[in-house]
Protein backbone atom coordinates (compact mmCIF):
# COMPACT_ATOMS: atom_id res chain seq x y z
CA UNK A 1 0.00 0.00 0.00
CA UNK A 2 1.63 3.22 -1.18
CA UNK A 3 0.07 5.36 1.59
CA UNK A 4 1.49 3.52 4.63
CA UNK A 5 4.49 5.83 5.00
CA UNK A 6 2.36 8.96 4.66
CA UNK A 7 -0.21 7.69 7.16
CA UNK A 8 2.49 6.90 9.71
CA UNK A 9 4.01 10.35 9.16
CA UNK A 10 0.69 12.12 9.75
CA UNK A 11 -0.02 9.99 12.83
CA UNK A 12 3.40 10.87 14.28
CA UNK A 13 2.66 14.58 13.88
CA UNK A 14 -0.66 14.25 15.67
CA UNK A 15 0.84 12.11 18.45
CA UNK A 16 3.67 14.60 18.91
CA UNK A 17 1.19 17.47 19.05
CA UNK A 18 -0.83 15.72 21.77
CA UNK A 19 2.32 15.14 23.82
CA UNK A 20 3.43 18.72 23.22
CA UNK A 21 0.07 19.99 24.43
CA UNK A 22 0.42 17.99 27.63
CA UNK A 23 3.91 19.45 28.10
CA UNK A 24 2.81 23.01 27.40
CA UNK A 25 3.85 24.08 30.88
CA UNK A 26 7.53 23.72 30.05
CA UNK A 27 9.37 26.83 31.37
CA UNK A 28 9.60 29.62 28.80
CA UNK A 29 13.38 29.69 28.97
CA UNK A 30 13.66 26.02 28.05
CA UNK A 31 11.12 26.29 25.25
CA UNK A 32 12.81 29.37 23.79
CA UNK A 33 16.26 27.77 23.84
CA UNK A 34 14.97 24.51 22.35
CA UNK A 35 13.20 26.43 19.58
CA UNK A 36 16.40 28.32 18.84
CA UNK A 37 18.28 25.03 18.63
CA UNK A 38 15.59 23.61 16.34
CA UNK A 39 15.73 26.75 14.21
CA UNK A 40 19.50 26.40 13.81
CA UNK A 41 19.09 22.73 12.89
CA UNK A 42 16.48 23.64 10.27
CA UNK A 43 18.82 26.26 8.77
CA UNK A 44 21.66 23.72 8.65
CA UNK A 45 19.43 21.12 6.98
CA UNK A 46 18.30 23.67 4.40
CA UNK A 47 21.87 24.70 3.57
CA UNK A 48 22.90 21.07 3.09
CA UNK A 49 20.02 20.54 0.69
CA UNK A 50 20.66 23.75 -1.26
CA UNK A 51 24.25 22.71 -2.04
CA UNK A 52 22.92 19.83 -4.15
CA UNK A 53 22.03 22.13 -7.04
CA UNK A 54 23.66 21.35 -10.36
CA UNK A 55 22.68 24.66 -11.92
CA UNK A 56 22.91 27.76 -9.73
CA UNK A 57 21.37 30.01 -12.40
CA UNK A 58 18.36 27.71 -12.64
CA UNK A 59 17.98 27.87 -8.86
CA UNK A 60 17.89 31.68 -8.92
CA UNK A 61 15.43 31.77 -11.83
CA UNK A 62 13.15 29.29 -10.07
CA UNK A 63 13.14 31.37 -6.87
CA UNK A 64 12.45 34.65 -8.68
CA UNK A 65 9.66 33.38 -10.93
CA UNK A 66 8.17 31.21 -8.19
CA UNK A 67 8.15 34.08 -5.70
CA UNK A 68 6.40 36.37 -8.18
CA UNK A 69 3.73 33.73 -8.83
CA UNK A 70 3.32 33.08 -5.11
CA UNK A 71 2.82 36.77 -4.38
CA UNK A 72 0.23 37.00 -7.15
CA UNK A 73 -1.60 33.90 -5.88
CA UNK A 74 -1.15 35.06 -2.25
CA UNK A 75 -0.46 31.57 -0.92
CA UNK A 76 0.67 32.73 2.52
CA UNK A 77 -2.48 34.82 2.88
CA UNK A 78 -4.75 31.87 2.16
CA UNK A 79 -2.77 29.57 4.45
CA UNK A 80 -3.25 32.11 7.21
CA UNK A 81 -6.95 32.35 6.39
CA UNK A 82 -7.20 28.56 6.69
CA UNK A 83 -5.37 28.70 10.01
CA UNK A 84 -7.61 31.48 11.30
CA UNK A 85 -10.67 29.45 10.28
CA UNK A 86 -9.31 26.54 12.30
CA UNK A 87 -8.71 28.98 15.15
CA UNK A 88 -12.35 30.08 15.06
CA UNK A 89 -13.57 26.47 15.11
CA UNK A 90 -11.20 24.88 17.59
CA UNK A 91 -9.08 27.55 19.19
CA UNK A 92 -9.17 29.66 22.30
CA UNK A 93 -10.04 33.25 21.29
CA UNK A 94 -7.98 34.52 24.23
CA UNK A 95 -4.80 33.05 22.70
CA UNK A 96 -4.80 35.06 19.51
CA UNK A 97 -3.57 33.18 16.46
CA UNK A 98 -1.97 30.16 18.13
CA UNK A 99 -3.66 27.64 15.85
CA UNK A 100 -3.06 29.73 12.73
CA UNK A 101 0.61 30.20 13.60
CA UNK A 102 1.21 26.56 14.44
CA UNK A 103 -0.69 25.33 11.39
CA UNK A 104 1.15 27.53 8.88
CA UNK A 105 4.67 27.08 10.26
CA UNK A 106 4.34 23.34 10.83
CA UNK A 107 2.80 22.81 7.38
CA UNK A 108 5.75 24.53 5.74
CA UNK A 109 8.33 22.60 7.77
CA UNK A 110 6.70 19.21 7.18
CA UNK A 111 5.84 19.63 3.49
CA UNK A 112 8.96 21.37 2.16
CA UNK A 113 12.05 19.29 1.86
CA UNK A 114 13.76 16.37 0.25
CA UNK A 115 12.40 13.77 2.64
CA UNK A 116 8.78 14.67 1.92
CA UNK A 117 9.27 14.51 -1.85
CA UNK A 118 11.75 11.65 -2.06
CA UNK A 119 9.99 9.61 0.61
CA UNK A 120 6.60 9.89 -1.07
CA UNK A 121 8.11 9.10 -4.46
CA UNK A 122 9.89 6.04 -3.04
CA UNK A 123 6.58 4.87 -1.61
CA UNK A 124 4.92 5.22 -4.99
CA UNK A 125 7.73 3.90 -7.18
CA UNK A 126 9.03 1.01 -5.09
CA UNK A 127 6.59 0.59 -2.22
CA UNK A 128 9.50 1.38 0.13
CA UNK A 129 8.52 3.54 3.12
CA UNK A 130 11.85 3.74 4.97
CA UNK A 131 12.40 7.43 4.17
CA UNK A 132 8.92 8.42 5.35
CA UNK A 133 9.26 6.28 8.48
CA UNK A 134 12.46 8.19 9.30
CA UNK A 135 10.73 11.48 8.52
CA UNK A 136 7.87 10.45 10.81
CA UNK A 137 10.30 10.10 13.72
CA UNK A 138 11.80 13.55 13.06
CA UNK A 139 8.40 15.21 12.54
CA UNK A 140 6.95 13.57 15.63
CA UNK A 141 9.76 14.90 17.81
CA UNK A 142 9.62 18.41 16.33
CA UNK A 143 5.82 18.35 16.68
CA UNK A 144 6.23 18.04 20.45
CA UNK A 145 8.43 21.13 20.54
CA UNK A 146 6.35 23.13 18.04
CA UNK A 147 3.10 22.43 19.89
CA UNK A 148 4.55 23.38 23.27
CA UNK A 149 5.50 26.77 21.83
CA UNK A 150 3.01 27.49 19.01
CA UNK A 151 -0.11 25.64 20.12
CA UNK A 152 -2.28 22.75 19.00
CA UNK A 153 -2.53 24.14 15.46
CA UNK A 154 0.55 22.03 14.69
CA UNK A 155 -1.66 18.91 14.77
CA UNK A 156 -3.71 20.21 11.83
CA UNK A 157 -0.54 20.18 9.70
CA UNK A 158 -1.12 16.43 9.41
CA UNK A 159 -3.89 17.20 6.89
CA UNK A 160 -1.75 18.91 4.22
CA UNK A 161 0.96 16.29 4.85
CA UNK A 162 -1.55 13.57 3.98
CA UNK A 163 -2.73 15.39 0.86
CA UNK A 164 0.72 16.52 -0.33
CA UNK A 165 2.68 13.33 0.19
CA UNK A 166 -0.25 11.18 -0.85
CA UNK A 167 -0.57 13.07 -4.15
CA UNK A 168 3.17 12.71 -4.84
CA UNK A 169 3.00 8.98 -4.12
CA UNK A 170 0.13 8.54 -6.57
CA UNK A 171 1.74 10.66 -9.31
CA UNK A 172 5.09 8.93 -8.92
CA UNK A 173 3.55 5.58 -9.85
CA UNK A 174 3.19 6.98 -13.38
CA UNK A 175 6.32 9.12 -13.59
CA UNK A 176 8.53 6.63 -15.42
CA UNK A 177 6.04 6.61 -18.27
CA UNK A 178 7.08 10.16 -19.09
CA UNK A 179 10.73 10.67 -18.04
CA UNK A 180 13.80 8.50 -17.58
CA UNK A 181 15.79 7.93 -14.43
CA UNK A 182 18.56 10.42 -15.39
CA UNK A 183 16.08 13.24 -15.91
CA UNK A 184 14.27 12.29 -12.72
CA UNK A 185 17.50 12.53 -10.73
CA UNK A 186 18.26 15.95 -12.23
CA UNK A 187 14.78 17.23 -11.38
CA UNK A 188 15.04 15.93 -7.82
CA UNK A 189 18.43 17.61 -7.37
CA UNK A 190 17.08 21.04 -8.34
CA UNK A 191 13.83 20.66 -6.42
CA UNK A 192 15.84 19.60 -3.38
CA UNK A 193 18.14 22.63 -3.71
CA UNK A 194 15.27 25.10 -4.04
CA UNK A 195 13.43 23.41 -1.20
CA UNK A 196 16.58 23.68 0.89
CA UNK A 197 16.65 27.46 0.52
CA UNK A 198 12.99 27.64 1.48
CA UNK A 199 13.79 25.58 4.58
CA UNK A 200 16.55 28.09 5.43
CA UNK A 201 13.82 30.76 5.29
CA UNK A 202 11.69 28.70 7.68
CA UNK A 203 14.63 28.42 10.04
CA UNK A 204 15.10 32.20 9.96
CA UNK A 205 11.41 32.60 10.79
CA UNK A 206 11.73 30.17 13.71
CA UNK A 207 14.72 32.13 15.00
CA UNK A 208 12.64 35.33 14.59
CA UNK A 209 15.51 37.06 12.81
CA UNK A 210 13.28 38.35 10.02
CA UNK A 211 9.83 37.47 8.66
CA UNK A 212 10.22 35.73 5.31
CA UNK A 213 7.12 34.90 3.25
CA UNK A 214 8.22 31.33 2.59
CA UNK A 215 4.76 30.13 1.58
CA UNK A 216 4.69 32.61 -1.29
CA UNK A 217 7.90 31.04 -2.60
CA UNK A 218 6.39 27.54 -2.86
CA UNK A 219 5.75 27.80 -6.64
CA UNK A 220 9.55 27.88 -6.97
CA UNK A 221 9.53 24.11 -6.43
CA UNK A 222 7.25 23.63 -9.44
CA UNK A 223 9.25 26.06 -11.55
CA UNK A 224 12.45 24.17 -10.69
CA UNK A 225 10.90 20.83 -11.69
CA UNK A 226 9.61 22.22 -15.00
CA UNK A 227 12.76 24.18 -15.80
CA UNK A 228 15.12 21.18 -15.74
CA UNK A 229 13.72 19.43 -18.86
CA UNK A 230 13.33 22.80 -20.60
CA UNK A 231 16.97 23.70 -19.91
CA UNK A 232 18.03 20.22 -21.03
CA UNK A 233 16.13 20.63 -24.29
CA UNK A 234 17.83 23.97 -25.04
CA UNK A 235 21.32 22.62 -24.32
CA UNK A 236 21.00 19.55 -26.51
Amino acid sequence: MIFIGTLVNAAAIIAGAVIGKLLSRIPDGIRKTVMQGLGLAVVFLGLQMSFKTQNFLLLIISLVIGSILGEIIRIEHYLNVAGQWLESKAGDPNKGGSIATGFVNATLVYCIGAMAVLGAMDSGLRGNHDILFTKAMIDGFSSVIFTSTMGIGVAFAAIPVLLYQGAIAILSTQIYNFIGSDMLNSILAEVTAVGGLLIVGIGINILELKKINVANMLPSLVIAAVSVPIADWFTH
